[in-house]
């Protein structure tokens, strides 16, 4: 599993649902969709319309990936944080039961407030 407490695991920019939506693609259930997609260097999150899917890519080669499942029916709580003027990474902060806080930071381009209200939508 990831470790969510290092903020420096993801550092996220937007990315395409065609580009990432089939690496994540077989782990869908029927009906499920793929609402956004945010890429590091490697690694990358998916939200879809049920939950949260991190991947953590292992390796030199990144053939080993590591898929977490969060779903939105477990959290808790969330907040969101903006970027500014001179600190220009957003933050989505989660926490879902029986697994504490999972962090994810976002370069200042992401719509943060858009993601804070998706999720609101599936949580609330």
């Amino acid at each position: 599993m990831i470790d969510f407490s290092n903020g420096s695991v993801f550092k996220l920019n937007p990315a395409s649902p065609q580009e990432l939506g089939p690496e994540v693609g077989p782990l869908l259930v029927p009906g499920e969709q793929v609402v956004a997609c945010f890429k590091a260097m490697r690694d990358f999150v998916v939200f879809t319309d049920k939950r949260l899917i991190a991947v953590n890519v292992q390796g030199m080669t990144g053939s080993k990936k590591d898929f977490t499942s969060l779903p939105y029916s477990k959290v808790q709580a969330f907040s969101i944080e903006t970027a500014g003027t001179f600190d220009l990474d957003a933050e989505l902060d989660l926490w879902f039961s029986g697994l504490g806080k999972v962090r994810l930071e976002f370069k200042g381009n992401a719509d943060i407030r858009g993601l804070g209200q998706m999720i609101a939508g599936y949580v609330l």
